[in-house]
């Protein structure tokens, strides 16, 4: 890995700044340009990290045309789907934040535009980066839970909800199911293997959002901050997801897996008001199995680690590319996470069950 990768960063918010301090902690790889179409707020940006030698732009287009091996974009959701289009067009390599779009078609555009340019397009899902999320793959992927039937997954915050372009459904797209649901649907579907959905009911509500004595931006508070769904998977599998921002409740739950051989239940890390989602860790793991004919709890020991899962994200984006490998976290994959979260939507609004279709890129 001698070459010096030239990396782009479209937009210069809190997430971008994430991006760059773990970029900046390779010395293979050189931060060349930022994008920001807020005037002014690239050069910022670029002056407060130290990224000398790095131009600023204020078009995505601009920054494409310079010589670069790829790009993190970390735009406002709505902006995703073409920032991530024009970059693997431009013959650029993308790690977009999640959630990868905001509707379906956006992402299914996405996907087709990273086979035809025959570059990465990898989602920013940093949990699967803990060793924890690992030993549950492959706990549920080694067939010692026998055929898994029924999956219970999401998680709630007693108090959570963000502001700004978060609640704007012009530019979120969704709520709590885009900002920390996909996370929630990522640990399930990833443990399986990524059936494809087949049909969901689902119901979704604002109370705590749109109430001015729980957030301080309720009067232009637009999208979802609870969601219950249950979906219906290929292979007679089903998956209980609830998710919520806001709730006066301390847990909507652990997230379960039921085998016709074991079930295996998982509790997330973390603990206060912004906890109790799927965003980082696991806090517990425990095995329920019979043994001679008893019934038996094995609790799995927690892996403890110090490794930074954010930074292992954009790592293995880096190793990608310069080892020629596949994308980490494939758009394909995560294209039905967020056909998931579009039916929900769909089903909610309508009061009745949808078919899920994800279309073949």
């Amino acid at each position: 890995m001698s070459k010096t990768l030239k990396i782009g960063i479209i937009g210069s918010g809190g997430i971008a700044q994430a991006h760059a301090r773990s970029y900046l902690q390779m010395p293979e790889v050189e931060i060349v340009a930022v994008a920001d179409v807020i005037p002014g707020k690239a050069a910022e940006f670029i002056e407060r990290l130290g990224l000398i030698g790095a131009k600023a732009f204020d078009s995505h287009l601009e920054l494409l045309e310079l010589d670069l091996d790829g790009v993190s974009v970390c735009t406002p959701n709505v902006a995703h789907h073409r920032t991530s289009v024009d970059a693997l067009n431009a013959g650029k390599n993308v790690l977009v934040e999640k959630p990868l779009a905001v509707t379906l078609e956006q992402g299914v555009e996405m996907v087709q535009a990273g086979k035809k340019a025959g570059k990465i397009l990898t989602v920013g899902f940093q949990p699967r980066y803990d060793p924890n999320m690992q030993a549950v793959k492959k706990i549920v992927q080694s067939g010692q839970l026998g055929n898994v039937y029924y999956v219970q997954t999401g998680g709630g915050r007693r108090r959570g909800m963000p502001g700004g372009t978060f609640i704007n459904k012009e530019l979120a797209g969704a709520g709590a199911m885009a900002d920390i649901g996909c996370y929630s649907l990522d640990l399930a579907l990833n443990a399986l293997g990524y059936p494809k959905p087949l049909s969901v009911s689902a119901f979704t509500s604002n109370h705590f959002g749109t109430n001015p004595t729980y957030h301080p931006e309720a009067d232009r508070f637009e999208v979802e901050d609870f969601g219950v769904a249950l979906v219906r998977l290929e292979g007679g599998k089903v998956l209980n997801f609830k998710i919520s921002w806001a709730m006066h409740m301390d847990t909507l739950g652990p997230t379960l897996f039921l085998g016709t051989d074991a079930g295996l239940r998982l509790t997330p890390a973390g603990s206060g008001p912004w906890s109790g989602v799927w965003d980082g860790g696991i806090g517990s793991i425990t095995l329920f199995h019979d043994v001679q004919g008893h019934h038996t709890e094995s609790p799995i020991p927690i892996q403890s680690h110090n490794l930074n899962i954010f930074y292992e994200k954009v790592r293995a984006f880096v190793v990608a590319i310069m080892e020629v490998k596949p994308a980490p976290i494939p758009g394909e994959e995560i294209l039905i996470n967020q056909a998931i979260i579009d039916g929900i939507l769909r089903s909610s609004e309508l009061g009745r069950e949808v078919e899920i279709s994800v279309p073949e890129v």
